[in-house]
């Protein structure tokens, strides 16, 4: 069964789906594509799609029938009739006003679902992931683990955090990466209080944390996690930090599994936190989704109080951070299953000094 055929056992609530945003449009056709649309039928799908990508739609793409799009407005209306269809489903998430209106303008007499049913059908779907793509999970988080593993010769006092995003970079570029997953997260000293911080020219000196929050992507599928090692001796209080984090974030994995719900496993790991009196330095969610997107649902947050079901893929990464001095965060993610869960990080997580 394709995706798209999933999707109508998924979601009944109009003739036909409009797909519209890149990713999504990628997730069901399989082709990464900047531009289309796909139009889903419960018997068929179609994937309107311009002349620069046609050669290769027509090669790889097997879920939809591919159409060249030229006048896109009466193809659909074509398309529309030869099923019958009276409503069509708009991704809510994903469609900007001014789109919305041209469609409502174009198809006077079709009815426009605009309500969130279908995008919330497509993130249910795409929040429990197949065999291919964990397989391209596994591959984007071997070529970030690689990555650092080799980078780590490379960090030492006088080298800038700017520097150290760079080579990072360049490492997971060399083993195979297609993309970044973001915006690499290089930080020292106490810099590494900012969550999400920005690499500097500051340049790392003995004795600091040095905070990496970084992932690779491969075919489409993103990699996520983060490490904090210390150049030179820790002192005391920062080794106490590092030990708060580290147990929160072991529970967490330790809690993880089908049927929780996001902020049950929040509690987890933030409990800990809270006891030890760093409460108030920890400031964002335990983790998130990962999947074509870095940031996808399910969350693990304490307003989310969904259950998470199998086969979704999950952060956890708990952190403290102490403005002005230094902060700590370890981040890996796991496959969440009925029994427990499987974690795709297999790297250290016991403090690294250098």
């Amino acid at each position: 069964m394709t995706r798209l055929e999933k999707l109508f056992k998924e979601y009944t609530g109009a003739d036909c789906a409009l797909i519209t945003s890149d990713i999504n449009r990628r997730y069901f056709t399989g082709m990464k594509s900047s531009a289309g649309v796909v139009l889903a039928f419960p018997d068929k799908a179609y994937l309107l799609i311009d002349f620069r990508y046609i050669e290769k739609a027509r090669a790889t793409v097997t879920a939809a029938e591919v159409i060249e799009m030229k006048k896109l407005f009466p193809q659909i209306t074509e398309l529309i009739r030869k099923h019958g269809a009276k409503s069509m489903a708009i991704e809510s998430e994903n469609m900007t006003v001014k789109e919305l209106n041209s469609y409502r303008h174009f198809f006077s007499d079709l009815e426009i679902i605009d309500t969130d049913d279908l995008s919330n059908a497509v993130n249910s779907l795409r929040m429990i992931k197949d065999e291919d793509e964990i397989s391209c999970i596994r591959k984007a988080q071997e070529i970030a683990e690689t990555a650092l593993e080799e980078l780590l010769a490379f960090i030492r006092p006088g080298v800038t955090e700017r520097e150290i995003a760079l080579e990072l970079n360049r490492l997971m570029f060399l083993h195979g990466a297609e993309d970044l997953s973001f915006e690499t997260i290089v930080l020292s000293g106490a810099n590494t209080s900012m969550p999400h911080g920005v690499p500097s020219d500051k340049k790392v000196e003995e004795g600091e944390f040095v905070l990496m929050d970084f992932g690779a992507v491969w075919n489409g599928y993103h990699s996520d996690m983060t490490r904090t090692i210390c150049v030179g001796q820790p002192t005391d209080e920062m080794k106490k930090v590092y030990d708060i984090v580290l147990r929160a974030q072991l529970a967490g994995i330790e809690a993880a599994r089908a049927g929780i719900t996001g902020s049950e496993l929040d509690a987890v790991a933030r409990d800990i936190i809270t006891a030890a009196g760093y409460g108030e330095d920890f400031g964002h969610s335990l983790g998130h989704g990962v999947g074509l997107e870095i940031h996808e649902k399910p969350n693990a947050s304490p307003n989310y109080k969904v259950q998470l079901p199998a086969g979704a893929v999950v952060t956890v990464e708990p952190g403290i951070y102490i403005a002005g001095k230094f902060g700590v965060r370890i981040e890996d993610f796991v496959i969440l299953n009925e029994n427990g869960c499987e974690n795709l990080t297999k790297c250290n997580k016991n403090l690294i000094t250098l």
